[in-house]
Formats: structure tokens, sequence, C-alpha cells
């Protein structure tokens, strides 16, 4: 999460070089989303809102439509619903993508999907107890929430830039672990797993990690236009076939690092929800 994307969003519709930071979040995140799918057989997938972090806007979830989940979409942007539309449409998957001003109301019937999504994307909501209580209506088997890690020294240094006056529609307190565990626990959903997520060896800054590794190693400055493109969407486009293995090399600090040091150090944060009275 970066507060500056709430400004250049569009960018990445015109070159969508994430770099390495966002490629490696996406990778890391299928994964979980594939374990989640697999555990409780999900066949549908509503993610809300579907705007929240660096990169190309709206596809957290295309792995899961070509796996033939049925994915739709929220977003509170006509311009960037559109966009993400015709981009679902390039790669030949099928979403239905809505627009939802506040998220406050989601127009589903209940029980309509097996699993509710939301990534680095809560404090769009304008109303957390109205949302959370949506979400777990219109969903029957599983709710998967990411947030940023505030611990994180990278979510301290970005969320810098915000102020409610800068920002009167955000609401950075509506990502906080508890104040969801308990709002679940009200709609009668109970947590079946919390951990640190997104964890690789750069921290969460608010530049390309190339640029980083290279001022760190080589101490010197270096363009971001000279930096080599990186895009999940090759991989998607069955054009880079070894995307997720190379972004598996970066995955040591995620796989072998202590609790105590992903605290500080990881840049999301995750839970999982399923009702009380599923078995």
């Amino acid at each position: 999460m970066a507060v500056p994307i709430i400004n250049d969003w569009a960018k990445y519709f015109d070159n969508p070089d994430e770099g390495l930071g966002s490629s490696y979040e996406r990778i890391v995140l299928n994964k979980l989303l594939d374990f989640v799918c697999k555990t409780y057989k999900i066949q549908s997938a509503l993610e809300t809102p579907c705007f929240g972090f660096t990169g190309v806007s709206g596809i957290n979830l295309l792995n899961l439509a070509r796996q033939g989940i049925k994915v739709s979409l929220e977003d509170h942007n006509l311009e960037r619903i559109e966009k993400i539309r015709e981009l679902w449409q390039e790669l030949r998957l099928h979403t239905d993508i809505k627009y939802n001003l506040d998220y406050v109301k989601l127009d589903y019937p209940d029980k309509h999907f097996d699993l509710g999504f939301n990534f680095s994307a809560l404090w769009f909501t304008q109303n957390i107890r109205s949302f959370l209580s949506e979400f777990c209506r219109v969903c029957k088997k599983a709710i998967l929430i990411c947030v940023p890690n505030r611990n994180g020294i990278g979510y301290k240094m970005q969320i810098k830039d915000y102020s409610p006056e800068k920002y009167p529609f955000l609401h950075p307190e509506y990502l906080d672990p508890a104040t969801i565990k308990f709002l679940m626990k009200q709609n009668k959903w109970q947590l079946q797993d919390e951990n640190y997520i997104d964890c690789p060896p750069w921290p969460d800054i608010g530049m390309k990690k190339e640029l980083f590794f290279n001022r760190l190693l080589k101490k010197q400055e270096i363009q971001e236009n000279n930096t080599e493109p990186v895009t999940i969407l090759t991989y998607y486009q069955d054009e880079d076939s070894e995307f997720a293995e190379k972004m598996f090399k970066y995955s040591f600090v995620e796989r072998t690092a202590p609790k105590r040091f992903k605290k500080y150090w990881a840049h999301h944060y995750y839970l999982l929800f399923t009702p009380e009275n599923s078995e």
C-alpha cells in the first residue's frame, strides 16, 4: 500500500511496469488465494473494493479467473472500472464489475459468493461496520482480508503523507486487525487464520525495488527508466512461464524469518474468516 497510488493509478494501464516489489506481492498473494480456494472449494469470488495498492488495478483475482472461478469486482471510480474491464477483455477473461460509491451496501443476494476478498482497500469504505456486515451477508464460505502491516517500518514511513484534510475519503483506522476481528465476530464469522504476508528482503518503501537495490549496492543514482520492466501481465499473457518461479527466489525471508521479525518488516497482514456455523 502506498498513498501516492491514489493519484497515479492510471499510469499503470499505459505502462504496466509494476516493478519487483508489487510483482513479488502478487505472486505470494496468489499462493495464499490458491490455498484458500482449494481448502474451501471456492467457485465464485467477490473483491470489493478492488483498488488498493501500487500497480495495475483490478487484477488481484485474475489467477482465480484463469482457473475457472467466477470473479466479481467493485470499484468507486468509473474511469478505472472501464480500464479494468478493457484489460480483462484483452486477457480473454470475464469479470462482473460494478460501481459502488461508498460500499455501505453490496447489491447482491444473501450468500451469493463463496469467497469475499479485500486487499489493502478497507480504508476506501465509508462505514466499516456496514461494509463488513454486508460482506458477511453476501458470502457463504470464507472471507479473506489483507491489510497493510501497521507495525511495519514501511507503513509508518508512507502514512506520513496522509492527513484527513488531504484525503478526507480515506479511513486508516479501518485497517486495524483488532477492529476487523471484533466486527466479524459480531456478524457471527470466526477467525480461522491470521499471519504476516508479503515479507520480501526489501523494506516497504514507496519506490521501485530495483532502484533501491542499485542504490544500496552500487551507491549511485540510477534513473528509473533504465530499470528492466517487470509485470505479472506477461505471466498471464503466457509470455513468461517462469515469472512465478523468479519471484519465489525472493521468498527466503518470507519462509524463514521469525514472526517477531516479520512484525516490523512484513508489508501486509491477512485474516481468514469462516461462518461460525460452518463445518
